[in-house]
């Protein structure tokens, strides 16, 4: 849906600037900048008139001012210019790192990736051997098989190898594949893309070439489509709920599986105890998320290492002592033995042995924090191997004493080394626990930056790491949750069947969402493409139906958590739609506002009013309810529009859009911010006016010189655009005919006429640059007006709505509208508590969206 109206026949003019406030760098959201020169607005070229160049040099620099000042004559209630692209804000931090870095990083990734799967030989064998008892070598070695093989196919070839690669300008998870795939065909429910939006250099937007007439098709069928639209979010909401899910459960079976080693050791310490120490350790952990890992995150790498090392060692002691010939399961025919003599009860084992591979998903979710290559060295390096004789140990021993499988893992680990292998268990449990905690912060923060969940408080604990927060409400949810799930089920092995299904969803989601990744952005070969869904598709649609056998053994938990996250976020992103779209039709005409005039009807106060609303473009409603509703309006008037775009994060530079709303006359103008579903939002009211005002006065300076040296190129063109149309070959006609597009999209070309620029050139008379130049008494008395305003303070309009659904409406849209979303408006963090402005500069309207 398009947004319409509101601009007929008037210009407005765009732009992105960046503020520098006093000796400090700042920008409208209050957070800081590094202060260099590069950040600094570009100033216009220097004009020499002296000649110092030939006739293709005075064309080619005649032609970098044109890409510099020729507009797109279709700029009526459009985005499509982005005035004064600030220089340099296409540099991002490279993330080629040198061989010592990777292997520093791929240390650091052990404490953080790799807690959840390499906690996983506590409970694997166990779970599996509940369900198959041991009654020959085949039921062994078909299990390690059946483990092996699924570790190598999964986290080793299908993350390492393919999904890694699938990642958001290095970020990755389900919500960043999402966006990836939302910048390439427009699919996403909230009708707020704007063209300006692709400017954005971390967009990295390459559309699929006409060659591939697959890519296309597939584009335009999922842009075509609502039903696609809506099934592919719902798909994404299902796999987030799943990641929330194993918020959950990681805690609550990782510390359970460390605590049960104390039942075997010590007299009398049975299952009550074990249950009552587990839920003291997971108060304490959810306790403690309120000071942020940053405190001890150093600790967390260490810990994990010196735990696969211990894995490691102690497997490769078991092996040898007890029976290296399990070797023999690396063939995969034992897996085939494995079934045929077990048929049913192999199938319910499949259910024990996918838990090998919890975690796994975390190699993609993390990825926003690492690089590729440290993500593949520490899985390859450390973690596979480890892994391999962890699992080889414990099947060695197995071998020899079946009875033990209950207990395997410290059954096998050597008596002198019991206590401090129980701590290191422990902690790297607590580490594990830690790791998808803070996930789940993460996820929910980006489902809220996407529309999909409610506005909730977010702390961030950390001054340097924008990644690491916490959200109050979310933790104590989890900790409650995990105290009734530990209280309730009193053992693994019900939480492992809840565990598995959790972890399958979601890479059942990631395959779908890479796959579609391959046929639209990667233009994969089509039956390259399609092995992918086969392989790993199949293998994991298998674990999912040998997990589903025990819905009623513990494995409907994780539906039930998956299914009320699920409607939760679909409300709420249901509603948010519903209410945008609302806006959209309500929005005030421009022929209103040139009827009412610049007085708007009322009296014009000095002041100026904030109205934030959701509107990329058009007057909202509610300013009309403001109108109405006050004696006086203020003489300055900015819409403040705070929108997500799909892009992990926005570069400062890039993220804020100013332009008119109205005439001169009316001193209205819109500000759009721009954020990624990474960025932090640090708003400081004080911080926030005063950068305002100063990206008022800079757009107003360059608009007012932007039009006055077109006024003065406009004769200059007519005497030497013909001629040298004339005199140059075709290919210069071309690119002459080329330049007839927007004005600083022609920036996008200056990279390639960097010789132009810096040699400077005759590109223009100096008469008409410094004509340009000349102050505007316009402009004076817009600024003078403008600074009046500010001395007079600022006011900021809210609305504060209520959506409710139309009478005609059926009576399941009425149920979720009128009862359940609003529910969740009524308790979520309204806008005046994200901002910290004062409540006397605070003015609120009611107003009730009709849905």
């Amino acid at each position: 849906m398009e947004e319409g109206g509101g601009g007929d026949g008037i210009e407005e003019a765009s732009t992105s600037v960046s503020l520098s406030g006093g000796g400090e760098s700042r920008w409208v959201d209050g957070s800081e900048v590094e202060d260099s020169s590069e950040s600094a607005a570009p100033s216009w070229p220097v004009i020499d008139g002296g000649g110092g160049g030939g006739e293709a040099d005075r064309g080619d620099g005649y032609g970098y001012l044109r890409r510099r000042l020729v507009k797109n004559p279709r700029r009526v209630d459009s985005f499509d210019v982005e005035a004064m692209e600030i220089e340099g804000a296409r540099r991002h931090r490279s993330k080629d790192t040198s061989t010592w870095q990777t292997l520093a990083l791929a240390f650091q990734t052990l404490g953080v990736v790799y807690g959840d799967m390499g906690t996983s030989p506590l409970y694997v064998f166990s779970d599996v051997f509940s369900r198959v008892p041991i009654e020959s070598d085949v039921d062994v070695l078909g299990a390690l098989s059946l483990v092996m093989y699924t570790i190598a196919l999964i986290p080793l070839a299908k993350y390492v190898f393919v999904v890694l690669k699938a990642n958001d300008n290095g970020e990755g998870g389900t919500f960043a594949l999402y966006s990836l795939i939302c910048r390439y065909a427009d699919i996403s429910v909230l009708p707020n893309r704007q063209p300006a939006d692709e400017l954005i250099s971390s967009y990295r937007l390459k559309l699929p070439t006409p060659e591939l007439e697959r890519a296309l098709n597939i584009k335009e069928t999922l842009e075509r489509r609502s039903s696609l639209k809506t099934t592919l979010l719902l798909l994404v909401l299902m796999g987030t709920s799943m990641i929330i899910g194993d918020g959950i459960l990681t805690p609550a079976i990782s510390v359970m599986s460390a605590v049960s080693g104390l039942q075997g050791e010590l007299e009398g310490f049975g299952t009550n105890a074990v249950v009552i120490v587990s839920i003291v350790i997971l108060l304490g952990l959810f306790s403690i998320q309120r000071f942020g890992t940053g405190k001890v995150g150093f600790l967390f790498a260490p810990i994990l290492a010196l735990w696969f090392f211990c894995l490691g060692s102690i497997g490769l002691y078991n092996l040898i002592k007890h029976d290296i010939t399990v070797l023999r399961a690396v063939n995969p025919a034992y897996i085939y033995y494995f079934f045929k003599k077990n048929s049913g009860l192999a199938w319910s084992a499949l259910g024990g042995c996918v838990l090998c591979i919890t975690g796994a998903e975390a190699m993609f979710a993390d990825l926003g924090h690492f690089t590729v290559r440290a993500i593949q060295v520490a899985f390859s390096c450390v973690v596979f191997p480890c892994l391999l004789l962890a699992y080889m140990g414990q099947a060695a021993y197995l071998m020899q004493y079946p009875g033990s499988a209950p207990r395997i893992f410290y059954d096998s680990v050597p008596r002198a080394l019991f206590w401090p292998v129980f701590v290191i268990a422990t902690l790297a449990a607590m580490i594990a626990s830690q790791a998808m905690i803070s996930a789940t912060f993460s996820c929910v923060k980006q489902s809220m930056a996407l529309g999909c969940f409610p506005r909730l408080k977010i702390v961030h604990t950390s001054r340097r790491l924008m990644g690491q927060i916490y959200i109050p409400i979310i933790n104590w949810f989890l900790m409650v949750m995990c105290v009734i799930v530990v209280a309730i089920f009193q053992g693994t092995t019900d939480i492992a069947n809840a565990y598995g299904i959790a972890e399958v969803g979601v890479m059942i989601v990631s395959t779908a969402l890479v796959t579609i990744v391959m046929l639209l952005i990667w233009q994969t070969n089509l039956s390259l493409a399609l092995c992918f869904p086969l392989i790993f598709g199949s293998v994991e649609l298998i674990y999912l139906c040998a997990i589903l056998s025990k819905i009623k053994q513990g494995g409907w938990l994780p539906l039930v958590f998956a299914f009320s996250f699920l409607c939760v976020m679909y409300t709420w992103n249901y509603g948010s739609v519903l209410k945008y779209q609302s806006e959209v039709r309500e929005k005030i005409s421009m022929d209103l506002m040139l009827e009412l005039g610049s007085t708007l009807g009322t009296v014009r106060v000095p002041g100026i009013g904030l109205l934030y609303n959701e509107l990329v473009q058009g007057i909202p409603s509610i300013f009309g309810q403001f109108l109405l509703s006050l004696p006086a309006i203020h003489s300055t008037i900015v819409f403040v529009c705070i929108k997500y775009v799909p892009v992990p994060v926005v570069p400062q530079e890039e993220r804020f859009l100013f332009r008119r709303a109205c005439p001169k006359d009316y001193h209205m103008f819109r500000c759009v911010a721009r954020y990624g579903y990474k960025d932090v939002r640090k708003e400081d009211h004080h911080a926030f006016e005063q950068l305002l005002v100063e990206s008022l006065e800079k757009f107003l300076r360059m608009e007012a010189e932007d039009i006055a040296l077109e006024n003065d190129l406009h004769d200059f063109e007519l005497d030497s655009v013909s001629v040298r149309s004339m005199d140059l070959g075709p290919a210069a006609r071309y690119r002459a005919d080329d330049l007839r597009a927007p004005l600083i999209q022609g920036r996008q070309f200056e990279e390639s006429d960097t010789s132009v620029s810096e040699e400077g050139g005759s590109m223009l008379p100096p008469s008409i640059m410094s004509s340009s130049l000349e102050e505007d008494p316009g402009l004076e008395y817009e600024l003078s007006a403008l600074r009046e305003a500010m001395d007079s303070g600022f006011t900021y309009l809210l609305a504060h709505g209520d959506v409710r659904a139309r009478k005609d409406s059926w009576f399941f849209k009425k149920l979720v509208i009128n009862y359940f979303y609003a529910f969740l408006r009524r308790n979520c963090r309204a806008g005046p508590a994200n901002m910290s402005v004062p409540h006397m500069n605070i003015l609120q309207v009611r107003i009730t969206y009709m849905v």
